[in-house]
């Protein structure tokens, strides 16, 4: 299957969607009509529907069609199916992004680092601390280590802008999955320092364990989220239940 040609439905049929050329609860185009449109076979278009559906943009009614669902995602949230850097979520969302490091250092894993991260005792790792502002107020403190065997020319430099990109478009790395935890927990003083977080006196703990295409985990990090714009959103789909 044409990966361009499955890739360029999907993206066409995205953009229609977000765009409101389709609006809630309207069928899309059928299949042949789709097929005819972008001069593919039926398996193409059906495998870009497919994506379509796993990202909860359509619904298939049997039957029927394909029904568009999309409703779309308040400012400042945050999708739980995917991998996305913090300058993407902003760039999604139409706001306003910046980062300042904090600190940063080179350090070797010791018990407690890799009790908390699941690198290995005697790991080298990169050690760093990150804000991230949201139309310049901050609102996301982001404490990570990364492996340094990965990335052994890691700068402050690099990491005040996107390291994803960097990884991605720089060093040729395939990111493929992440490992998510999400939790609330009180504030600590270094929330406290660089989030002003006010009247709170909790924030939202999301802790990432990152695998590359090479089944290594390059990257842990905990997102420490402002309360006032944590908002995470899923699109889940119920299996069906064998009942004897």
């Amino acid at each position: 299957m044409p990966r361009q040609k499955f890739g360029q439905i999907y993206s066409v049929l995205k953009q229609r969607i977000e765009s409101g050329e389709y609006q809630v609860g309207q069928l899309l185009p059928s299949e042949n009509t789709l097929i005819a449109e972008f001069d593919c076979s039926r398996n193409t278009v059906r495998r870009a529907i497919s994506e379509l559906v796993r990202d909860g943009y359509v619904q298939t009614r049997q039957g029927r069609g394909v029904c568009n669902i999309f409703q779309p995602i308040e400012p400042s949230s945050y999708t739980m199916g995917v991998i996305e850097s913090f300058r993407e979520t902003a760039q999604r969302t139409g706001q306003n992004s910046s980062t300042r490091v904090v600190s940063f250092e080179r350090c070797t894993a010791d018990e407690a680092i890799a009790r908390q991260t699941g690198f290995p005792v005697g790991a080298e790792l990169f050690a760093l601390c990150r804000t991230h502002d949201l139309n310049g107020l901050p609102k996301i403190l982001n404490v990570s280590y990364f492996l340094a065997e990965c990335m052994p020319q890691f700068t402050p430099e690099i990491a005040s802008g996107s390291v994803y990109q960097y990884l991605e478009e720089t060093l040729g790395m395939v990111i493929v999955t992440s490992k998510r935890t999400v939790t609330v927990e009180k504030a600590t003083p270094l929330d406290e320092k660089w989030l002003a977080l006010g009247e709170y006196n909790c924030l939202a703990v999301v802790s990432n364990q990152v695998y590359n295409s090479e089944g290594i985990m390059f990257e842990y990090t905990q997102s420490r989220h402002h309360p006032a714009i944590f908002r995470f959103q899923d699109n889940a789909v119920r299996r069906s239940v064998s009942r004897t």
